[in-house]
């Protein structure tokens, strides 16, 4: 039986632009939480892959990766994930390769298969080649021909990624469905399903990637990591205050609105309908808000009902200091000791 203080936990960035405040200011905060988050034993710092979203800073996430990496020093950095759709592979092999090379042994490279934008951005990122994500198997081959020079079936004839070839860039899947799923067991490879905002289909999902795993070079068994959303604070009333700016920020998404994180309101009656409420309830399943001894129970519950081999937490908190603590608390929750 695993025991909830011996789950390695990590962070995952959406590098939120909060209202009154510019991009800048995000990318200048990721790096001051990556360097907190290091300091205070997490395991990995991953920034996710989104365009044309007015509250998100990571759209170059390659780009904010190298920024991340460059200061800190032993915190593993990454995607979660790279929308490969979105590029060549050759790109991506390039791109990662660059990194591991600037920092070896930090660097991963999680994938997912969504476009992480609106059909406009689609459109421009892609120069209408149009896309839905079946070719997502094909892609994957050419990019891990990439990395490893055995492997020259998969990609077109004398093509080599130079930084990329022969590093070993851990490749994760990340799905919010069965389809990565199963591909990451078929291959051998980690998962990492989205439960901070697809939880109905967690369960199954990792039943799949379970039941289809193969072993491979990279993993001789299945290994989970389980996304969760956490807003931490002294007591829940507060914690509960500070995680109505998420709730915001997902009611837009159901009313089919972008924008920059909220601040925090006392409470979200008279701002949503019953419908709406009813259905971000059933999207926050897995979002967790309140203090030290709610996170632990409710994370020790999780473990329990899904056997994760790892967290990583999203925390949309408007007020960067409010999201150094809350990050703070949940780590203390976990380990179930104070850190400095």
């Amino acid at each position: 039986m695993k025991l909830l203080q011996d789950i390695p936990i990590s962070v995952l960035d959406l590098a939120p632009i909060v209202e009154g405040g510019t991009a800048a200011d995000s990318l200048h905060n990721a790096l001051d939480l990556a360097r907190h988050a290091e300091q205070w034993g997490y395991h990995r710092y991953w920034l996710a892959e989104h365009h044309n979203m007015p509250g998100i800073a990571s759209s170059a996430t390659s780009l904010v990766i190298g920024h991340v990496a460059s200061g800190t020093r032993t915190i593993r950095v990454g995607s979660g994930g790279i929308m490969l759709s979105n590029h060549a592979p050759l790109v991506i092999a390039e791109q990662f390769g660059t990194l591991e090379s600037l920092y070896p042994g930090r660097i991963d490279l999680g994938l997912g298969r969504a476009p992480g934008s609106d059909q406009p951005a689609s459109r421009a990122l892609r120069r209408g080649l149009g896309s839905d994500g079946s070719e997502f198997p094909e892609q994957l081959s050419e990019l891990r021909a990439y990395f490893d020079p055995g492997a020259g079936s998969s990609r077109p004839p004398g093509v080599r990624a130079i930084p990329g070839e022969g590093l070993n860039v851990p490749i994760w899947l990340l799905g919010s469905s069965g389809f990565s799923a199963k591909l990451a067991g078929q291959l051998g490879l980690p998962f990492a399903f989205a439960s901070h905002f697809a939880p109905d289909y967690l369960l199954p999902a990792l039943h799949l990637y379970r039941s289809s795993f193969q072993p491979s070079e990279h993993l001789d068994k299945p290994h989970v990591m389980v996304g969760l959303g956490i807003t931490a604070a002294e007591t829940v009333e507060e914690a509960r205050k500070l995680a109505t700016s998420q709730q915001q920020q997902f009611l837009n998404i159901i009313r089919g609105r972008t924008g920059k994180l909220q601040p925090p309101v006392d409470s979200l009656e008279g701002l949503w309908s019953p419908q709406e409420k009813a259905i971000l309830q059933d999207k926050l399943q897995y979002s967790i808000s309140g203090d030290k001894a709610t996170v632990h129970a409710r994370l020790q519950q999780i473990l329990t009902d899904t056997d994760a081999d790892e967290f990583i937490i999203a925390s949309q908190i408007y007020d960067h200091e409010a999201r150094l603590r809350s990050y703070k608390l949940a780590v203390e929750a976990i380990k179930g000791e104070l850190v400095s």
